[in-house]
């Protein structure tokens, strides 16, 4: 009997982590800081900062600036407990108001209490843009 709880419960859990995978999910953040290859903070901007994505679309939307909208080109997902702890890895292809298009690896990861989202764009990989989540979830 305790053999058959166990199973169910971590079919629930694997279930509900797979289940985060396939929704539109939001991340809203308060701050964003530009590190340099050694993850030194160069430069950070304060605003929010909020960024939408599921499968096949992402969307960024900076403050005082137009948003930034593209595809997603790859999409891996794997969050054991949802929301909390786990990790998104994107390839995504954004392009801006004047139509230049720019590719990016977005990771996005939970661990610790924190969630935190790390994007490189291919063409300059010793920079990195990091948010530290100040909301995460499903697009309601």
């Amino acid at each position: 009997m305790k053999q058959f709880l166990v199973a169910a419960l971590l079919l629930t859990a694997a279930t509900a982590g797979y289940g985060q995978c396939e929704k539109k999910t939001v991340l809203s953040a308060s701050k964003t800081d530009h590190l340099a290859a050694d993850s030194s903070v160069q430069q950070s901007n304060e605003g929010v900062i909020i960024i939408e994505f599921d499968k096949t679309t992402f969307s960024v939307n900076p403050p005082n600036e137009s948003p930034l909208t593209g595809k997603v080109n790859s999409f891996t997902c794997d969050w054991p407990t949802p929301y909390k702890v786990g990790k998104t890895q994107l390839k995504v292809t954004l392009i801006n108001a004047q139509g230049e298009s720019q590719n990016f690896t977005v990771t996005i990861e939970g661990k610790a209490g924190k969630v935190i989202l790390y994007a490189v764009m291919d063409d300059q990989p010793d920079q990195k843009i990091r948010l530290i989540a100040d909301k995460f979830g499903e697009k309601m």
